[in-house]
């Protein structure tokens, strides 16, 4: 049934959905990846597409900018489209010096700086993972392919322009490879709800370098995750 954020029925969505940031990247992947496509949703443009890829159903998706918008996203398609499987494929910044651009990121963890898990009224601080048949296919995708790839810890932050510049740092010294916006709230939304979650991401620029890729690059060359992601759907 349709809802609020998401104009599709029951049986439109695959279930496994890719879920890229931005809704162009989502019909970059429909029109390259895909074949015998439909459009499932257009509300506030935010596109969905399902398809199929090597004889599979899969879906992609839009998931906006933020926690609260692939909140609402992930948790629309679980309890209302019977998704089970949602990958994040999105871009980050990296951390570390051994990190470069355009390698991929397969995140096992996330740290955040979000309030998001205390809805969930825990008596303790969760610590949000992938599921980890998912990261594992990943992982031998990302071999097979031969790509340099980072398996760890990323930061997914409710902050894009800090204040405190120099905050990053602070999780570079504890290992974190990454920092992107919207993990974090993926990993447990599907976690609470039963379902599995994993995010693929590729570094679009280095806080440590100073290297950076553009818009366009970023909506249409960061194929190896698309790849990847599709490979293990």
């Amino acid at each position: 049934m349709a809802t609020a954020h998401i104009r599709a029925e029951k049986g439109d969505f695959a279930e496994t959905v890719l879920l890229p940031g931005d809704p162009l990247r989502a019909k970059y992947i429909a029109d390259n990846f895909l074949s015998d496509v439909v459009q499932v949703n257009d509300v506030r443009g935010m596109l969905a597409f399902t398809g199929s890829y090597n004889g599979k159903r899969v879906s992609v998706m839009g998931s906006g900018m933020g926690m609260p918008s692939i909140g609402i996203y992930a948790h629309e398609l679980i309890t209302q489209f019977g998704v089970i499987n949602l990958i994040r494929i999105g871009s980050c910044g990296s951390y570390q010096a051994d990190v470069h651009v355009r390698d991929i990121i397969i995140g096992q963890a996330t740290s955040t700086n979000s309030n998001w898990q205390s809805q969930y009224q825990l008596p303790g601080t969760f610590a949000p993972v992938a599921d980890w048949g998912l990261m594992r296919a990943a992982v031998e995708q990302a071999d097979g392919l031969g790509v340099r790839y980072h398996v760890g810890n990323i930061l997914s932050s409710d902050i894009f322009y800090n204040a405190q510049p120099d905050a990053w740092k602070k999780w570079a010294d504890m290992g974190v490879l990454g920092v992107e916006m919207e993990a974090a709230a993926l990993y447990m939304t599907a976690t609470h709800l039963g379902a599995k979650a994993l995010c693929i991401l590729t570094v679009s620029d280095s806080l440590v370098t100073f290297e950076e890729t553009t818009a366009e690059e970023r909506e249409k060359t960061f194929t190896d995750m698309m790849k990847i992601a599709l490979e293990i759907a």
